[in-house]
C-alpha cells in the first residue's frame, strides 16, 4: 500500500479483518435464528398433525362403539327385569347385571354360554319348579322348530356358509349387517347386499333369528 507507512498498513489490515469476522458472524447468526424458525415451523405442523390424527382416531373410535340391545330375564335372579346390555353378551352377563342366581334357581335347565339376542326373554327355572303350561308350550314349540337351524343373529361365519347360496362375501355381509343392526324377523336379511327373493326362499326354511 503506497502511502502508508508498515504500522498503518497493520492498522487497515486489522480493521477490515474485524469488518469481515463482523459481518461474517452476523450472517452465521441470522442463519442459525432462520433454521431454528424452521425447526419450530416444523414442530409445530407436527403438533397440529398429531393433533389431528389424534381428533381422528377419536372420530373413528366413535363409529365403533359398542351395539346396545335389549333383554328380559325373568324367574329366579335377584333383580329380574329388562335390562341394557352389548351385543353379543351371554346369558351369564345378563344374570350378573340382574345381581346373580337365587338359591335356588336351576342352572341344570339353563345355557349361561347362550348368546342373546335384542328383545328377547328369557325365564330362570328354579329347582323342583314346574313350569306353567304356556311357557312350557313356546318352550317345546320353539325347540321343535329351531331345531337345527341357522340363527343368524349369534351364528359364526362357518354357519353362514352352511346355507345354500351363502358365500364368503355375503356371509361376511350379514356379520356387519347383524352387528349394526340386529334382526328382528328372518325376513329383515333381505336388507343385506346380494340377498333377494330368490335367495331368501331357499333359506327361509333354515334359519331363525331366535
Amino acid at each position: 500500500m503506497k502511502g502508508f507507512t508498515k504500522g498503518e498498513q497493520m492498522i487497515i489490515l486489522v480493521i477490515v479483518l474485524l469488518v469481515t469476522i463482523f459481518f461474517g458472524f452476523k450472517f452465521l447468526v441470522k442463519e442459525i435464528i432462520g433454521n431454528r424458525e424452521e425447526i419450530v415451523e416444523i414442530d409445530k405442523n407436527f403438533v397440529i398433525s398429531n393433533d389431528i390424527i389424534e381428533d381422528y382416531i377419536i372420530d373413528d373410535s366413535k363409529t365403533e362403539e359398542a351395539k346396545i340391545i335389549m333383554v328380559h330375564i325373568s324367574g329366579a335372579v335377584q333383580k329380574p327385569g329388562v335390562i341394557e346390555l352389548e351385543l353379543g353378551k351371554r346369558l351369564i352377563d345378563a344374570v350378573e347385571i340382574c345381581g346373580g342366581l337365587k338359591d335356588d334357581a336351576d342352572i341344570d335347565r339353563i345355557n349361561l354360554a347362550k348368546k342373546l339376542a335384542d328383545e328377547e326373554k328369557i325365564y330362570i327355572p328354579r329347582i323342583g319348579e314346574e313350569v306353567s303350561e304356556n311357557i312350557s308350550l313356546i318352550s317345546e314349540e320353539n325347540k321343535e322348530t329351531d331345531r337345527g337351524k341357522v340363527n343368524i343373529n349369534t351364528c359364526s361365519k362357518a354357519e353362514l356358509l352352511t346355507l345354500p347360496g351363502i358365500g364368503e362375501v355375503i356371509a361376511d355381509r350379514i356379520i356387519e349387517y347383524r352387528e349394526d343392526t340386529p334382526f328382528k324377523r328372518i325376513e329383515d336379511i333381505k336388507n343385506v347386499s346380494g340377498i333377494g327373493e330368490k335367495k331368501f326362499e331357499a333359506i327361509k326354511d333354515l334359519i331363525t333369528v331366535k
